[in-house]
């Protein structure tokens, strides 16, 4: 059997110790006034692009509003059609006339029992009234 030798090479590790507080990095003015002007056109241009977006999604969200408004509008319109409706059949006099008659057991009323209201001379009103004069006699 042969031996192979492998040389080992020997690293040294050193550590130094080094106080770099007093260093103190020098930048350029131009460098800094260029970025300062590259931050200041990027917020522009950001705010715009912000503005933008807040109008689209406002005209989105106003078109929306618009047509829950529509909708509503419909809405109302068929149900004031449909109490207007209400009021017509509710409102004539032959119904009026026919409940009068049916249930609250009322009729037509007689010349003979209608009477005129003749205010005494001197005497106080104590509201305005208004007399009718009775056609029928």
């Amino acid at each position: 059997m042969t031996r192979k030798r492998k040389s080992r090479a020997t690293e040294f590790h050193t550590v130094k110790r080094l106080d770099n507080t007093r260093l103190v990095r020098h930048t350029e003015p131009v460098k800094m006034r260029n970025l300062y002007r590259t931050l200041a056109l990027g917020s522009v241009i950001a705010a715009f692009f912000l503005l933008y977006i807040y109008q689209h999604f406002k005209c989105i969200d106003l078109s929306f509003q618009l047509e829950a408004a529509r909708s509503e509008r419909v809405d109302a319109a068929a149900q004031n059609s449909s109490l207007k409706l209400e009021i017509a059949s509710l409102s004539n006099p032959k119904r009026i006339d026919m409940i009068a008659r049916r249930q609250l057991g009322l009729s037509e009323t007689l010349p003979s029992q209608v009477r005129e209201f003749q205010p005494t001379i001197g005497a106080e009103v104590a509201a305005a009234q208004f007399v009718r004069v009775n056609r029928a006699q």
